[in-house]
């Protein structure tokens, strides 16, 4: 059982270790919306692109 205990904690670090890296890139890539004003002229550029 002690054996069964190492793996599955190696495991568990290796799995975490991965989803924190995986938030870490994410959230680098990214940024926060309301950090971003609704400049009129952002929002009309935003919504005359799609038309053309």
């Amino acid at each position: 059982m002690q054996k069964n205990k190492k793996i599955f904690l190696a495991l568990f670090i290796i799995f975490m270790l991965i989803i924190l890296y995986v938030s870490y890139d994410i959230s680098k890539r990214t940024t926060f919306p309301g950090s971003k004003g609704n400049l009129k002229e952002r929002i009309s550029n935003e919504v005359e692109s799609p038309a053309k």
